[in-house]
């Protein structure tokens, strides 16, 4: 699957954000080994702390339906710039995905960038650090 067609899903799915606070939706699709494509949307809450973003909900989503192996990832938001993840979300790819997968940016402007997972999170902290 292209870039463009995986973050056309993130785009679907950006328009199921709950996000009465900031009213800043965010969507992510993952690909995974298989072929197929999880969604996911950010989702807030009054309590602020509770909130997830839609990076978070994909993989998450997705290890619950028992997919756990990745191929891709995409997210969109209505930025300046393509949309870039959070901390807690780049600590969450760091131990759920390959450090090799690509990980596609976008924004509704069409404008696109890419990284790694290890290019996100350099020296992340990881499963080693705890042995």
């Amino acid at each position: 699957m292209d870039d463009q067609k995986l973050l056309d899903y993130a785009r679907q799915a950006m328009k199921q954000a709950y996000v009465p606070y900031s009213k800043f939706q965010v969507g992510a699709a993952i690909l995974t080994n298989q072929g197929g494509v999880i969604v996911g949307c950010n989702i807030e809450n009054a309590a602020y702390s509770l909130c997830n973003c839609a990076e978070r909900t994909a993989l998450f989503k997705a290890y619950s339906e028992g997919k756990k192996s990745f191929v891709k990832m995409a997210v969109i938001a209505d930025t300046d710039s393509p949309v870039s993840p959070c901390g807690a979300c780049r600590q969450v790819m760091v131990e759920l995905c390959p450090p090799t997968m690509k990980v596609v940016l976008g924004n509704l402007k069409g404008d696109i960038r890419s990284a790694t997972v290890e290019q996100l999170l350099p020296s992340a902290f990881n499963q080693e650090d705890l042995k």
